[in-house]
């Protein structure tokens, strides 16, 4: 619906404006007058839509070997992640964790037909019971085996997975990983999607990592 209603608000704003010029070759007052009250009731209903669809979705947490589908402003919606395995452990080589770490194994696919696609710039991040932001541990992904890059792109028959670590304190409350992908202008577009999880105000869909993971020793 999202992408539906955000083709016709551009399709109606060029029919709009090649309108809006007739009114003023013409001199026209009545088609002026009509041109903008037009605009100004279909972006009313536009943001009420946008408002009101992120007030209504309630946040949620995705389980173990749940996919999550990412979007954006695109007709499709063939890209999916979901964490497949997570793992504790104090130590990874010779790093010591401050608090412990999470090795979080996220699993990349695609449902597409046939186009070879794959994620752009893709953001993960925990998140705690409180909000408190958690960034990705590089140093400590680096004593893992090499892995892939987010971003790699994939044919339908093709998935890969890929292990991200955080360094997370022993007393955390509720973590949860955060996937987001997209650049400046894919996120500004997304921000006034309605139903979009990166529109205002919409609520997260969050992988729970605490119920999944599983104490392990790491070389």
């Amino acid at each position: 619906m999202g992408v539906l209603l955000m083709l016709m608000t551009i399709g109606g704003l060029i029919v709009a404006a090649v309108l809006l010029m007739i009114s003023i070759a013409t001199k026209n007052v009545w088609l002026r007058n009509f041109v903008f009250g037009g605009v100004a009731v279909w972006f009313v209903f536009y943001f009420v839509m946008l408002f009101g669809f992120s007030a209504t979705i309630n946040e949620k947490n995705l389980a173990l070997n749940e996919p999550k589908e990412f979007c954006g402003f695109y007709l499709d919606c063939h890209m999916h992640t979901a964490v497949t395995d997570v793992r504790k452990t104090k130590t990874i080589g010779n790093k010591t964790a401050n608090g412990e770490f999470y090795i979080v194994k996220v699993k990349v696919f695609s449902d597409a037909r046939a186009a070879t696609i794959g994620l752009i710039t893709v953001d993960a991040h925990v998140v705690d019971g409180a909000g408190q932001k958690y960034d990705r541990d590089m140093t400590a992904e680096s004593k893992l085996p090499t892995q892939p890059d987010f971003e790699k792109r994939i044919s339908p028959v093709e998935s890969f997975e890929k292990e991200i670590v955080f360094d997370l304190p022993d007393n955390i409350s509720n973590p949860r990983l955060d996937i987001r992908e997209g650049y400046g202008i894919d996120q500004a577009i997304e921000a006034i999607l309605v139903d979009d999880e990166d529109s205002i105000l919409h609520k997260r869909n969050y992988f729970s990592l605490e119920r999944s993971a599983q104490t392990a020793a790491v070389q």
